[in-house]
């Protein structure tokens, strides 16, 4: 059996179904998955949480993923279809040994993938796994079947999580807004009527039906031309905001009023802010592609900031070692510590209520008081030799404060930028930040010809 290598990611199991990544595959990947929990869990029958999204493929990755573990002398215990955060929380606070969630995330639909995790949750990377996984699923081994086979235990997790994501939220604080969600015909779409009927919310949703072909447009809500539906239709219906998910449900970006995207890391700062009236004093972690007003507001609502690299197992490993309370990625994920360090996005999306049903003001207002600076985006660029150049923009900007944490980062008076290697791709990724507008796309232009050069 040939294994393109590729498909064994920085965070996960990912490639095209059925050339890249078909039944046979999944069932390997979970009989090297039970060997590795076992390398490091010394119960003999291990209970192991499988969830899947909606794509066409899923269903039957799903069902030979749980054959391997069965197959495997473990057990199974089937949630069916699920978000990727309910997949989490369910290892987590039943005390499973381990999950995995049968999902491509916002990938396009010929996509499938495996997230997996072991024990409270904790993700497992190329670092803390998917390399040793790799290895023994490429390996000429023949996994037999175990003298006695595991059992598969159906198991309904919704309301349970339902009432989970509601831990700590004061629902009578919540005024009734006008929201639209966009579930882009994604798992998501499930979940969202179970939450929306506690809310005293009108609720606008769009695409709500599982589709797993995805008609109507991708499930990424980081791509601007994905979220024209959205925003239309927050206008149209003169709501006061609109969220829109990704195809796995762990990644959450906001709308205002208006129609405009709102930046992740500004709904991280509002976040924030409430999170430290709760829990005064403590550690908010953010990740190097956010705005500096970030570090600013966290110090000023007497928190301690904290910039972190990005990618969710690095950040949940340091939050469990530093006892970090919430955390924020660019992209969409947010992290809080009382949702078992996972992402959280409905816990986000509850505090926004909350914050706007406080405030007078429309959510466009309330942002305008944290737009202190002028940001880029992530902007991507194909280079063959990411090292290289990366040492190449060193040398060109040895004047500025140097910090590694993720790629390089240079430090002016009056502007930064981060380049740093995609993990999966051959893509050097960028982002600048300036106090001015011309200073921004005068280094934008500069920094850009030296990366093209």
């Amino acid at each position: 059996m040939r294994i393109n290598p590729g498909i064994f990611r920085a965070y996960d199991i990912r490639g095209i179904w059925p050339e890249e990544l078909d039944e046979k595959i999944a069932y390997r990947i979970a009989r090297a998955f039970v060997c590795f929990l076992r390398e490091n869990n010394k119960k003999k029958v291990l209970d192991i949480a499988v969830g899947r999204d909606n794509r066409l493929s899923s269903p039957s990755l799903s069902q030979n993923f749980i054959e391997g573990i069965i197959d495997s002398g473990c057990n199974v215990i089937d949630i069916g279809l699920s978000t990727t955060p309910m997949l989490y929380f369910s290892v987590a606070h039943y005390g499973f040994d381990g999950g995995v969630e049968v999902s491509a995330s916002h990938n396009p639909p010929e996509y499938n993938g495996f997230k997996l995790v072991r024990e409270e949750s904790r993700p497992i990377s190329k670092i803390t796994g998917i390399e040793r996984i790799k290895k023994l699923v490429l390996a000429n081994t023949s996994f037999l079947p175990n003298k006695k086979k595991g059992n598969v235990i159906k198991k309904n997790v919704l309301d349970d999580y339902s009432k989970f994501v509601f831990e700590g939220i004061q629902i009578k604080k919540i005024k009734p807004l006008r929201i639209v969600v966009d579930t882009a015909n994604g798992v998501v779409g499930i979940v969202i009527p179970q939450i929306f009927k506690k809310l005293p919310v009108q609720l606008y949703h769009l695409f709500p039906e599982l589709d797993g072909r995805f008609p109507n447009h991708l499930p990424n809500p980081l791509v601007e031309e994905n979220l024209e539906d959205i925003k239309q239709t927050v206008r149209k219906k003169k709501a006061d905001l609109g969220v829109a998910f990704d195809g796995d449900g762990d990644r959450i970006i906001f709308v205002d009023e208006k129609g405009g995207v709102v930046s992740p890391d500004l709904i991280g700062v509002l976040v924030a802010e409430s999170v430290l009236k709760r829990y005064p004093g403590q550690k908010i972690m953010y990740d190097i592609r956010s705005s500096n007003i970030v570090k600013e507001k966290i110090k000023e609502a007497g928190g301690v900031a904290i910039m972190s690299r990005v990618g969710h197992s690095f950040i949940k490993e340091r939050m469990r070692k530093e006892n970090i309370v919430f955390a924020q990625e660019f992209s969409g994920h947010y992290y809080f510590k009382d949702r078992y360090f996972a992402e959280s996005p409905f816990f986000v999306l509850f505090k926004i209520l909350e914050r706007l049903s406080e405030s007078k003001k429309k959510l466009s207002d309330i942002i305008k008081e944290y737009k202190k600076y002028y940001h880029s985006g992530e902007i991507n660029f194909e280079v063959a030799d990411k090292e290289k150049k990366i040492k190449e923009l060193e040398k060109k900007f040895s004047k500025g404060k140097k910090t590694y944490l993720d790629g390089l980062r240079v430090d002016f008076k009056d502007w930064w930028f981060n380049v740093r290697p995609s993990n999966t791709e051959p893509l050097l990724r960028l982002v600048i930040e300036a106090k001015t507008k011309e200073v921004l796309e005068k280094k934008k232009k500069e920094i850009s010809a030296l990366i093209k050069k």
